[in-house]
């Protein structure tokens, strides 16, 4: 079981590097917001599997859930600044 946590992990590294090609070289801003926003997702999750890996869930549960929280009020703070720097 392991392999497979391990092989869904080298998949999920996969994506966000393809996803953060869209959020440094994105047409637009706000496919920049939404390329970063995806690729903080996707740390997330891939720290759940990590605690999969390593047999410690629950710390790396705590960790996901901050970093998702963090990567949340950080797209959000960056969606307002550029709505209001556009009018």
């Amino acid at each position: 079981m392991d392999h497979f946590f391990l092989g869904a992990s080298v998949a999920l590294c996969i994506i966000i590097f393809l996803t953060l090609y869209r959020a440094v070289f994105g047409p637009t801003v706000f496919d920049r917001i939404v390329g970063a926003g995806f690729v903080g997702t996707k740390t997330a999750v891939l720290l759940v599997l990590i605690g999969f890996i390593y047999k410690r869930l629950d710390m790396f549960v705590d960790l996901a859930l901050v970093y998702s929280i963090l990567n949340f009020i950080g797209t959000l703070i960056l969606a307002k600044y550029f709505i209001r720097g556009k009018s």
